[in-house]
């Protein structure tokens, strides 16, 4: 799987996401690297502590994260905090 494949199931999951998705080390050669970063950015995050917003993420990417998908770090934003921490 790769970042791009992330960065479409978040955003087909969650209603008007916008996500970035990289691996955020060097990619191992010798083994399949599963490790990504993303941050998603979302007006459905609004109103939900932090744990939920995470889960609407791993929800999105639900049967990947056993399977092709090793490790998610995660941030993730309303647009309005987004614009006040983000990037």
């Amino acid at each position: 799987m790769d970042t791009a494949e992330v960065e479409r199931l978040i955003e087909e999951g969650i209603e008007d996401a916008e996500a970035t998705v990289t691996k955020p080390r060097v990619p191992d050669e010798d083994h399949e690297d599963a490790h990504f970063a993303a941050v998603v950015v979302s007006p459905a995050f609004e109103g939900l502590s932090l744990v939920q917003q995470h889960e609407l993420v791993y929800d999105a990417l639900e049967g990947y994260m056993t399977t092709d998908i090793h490790a998610l770090e995660m941030k993730t934003y309303t647009p309005e905090a987004y614009e006040e921490h983000g990037a």
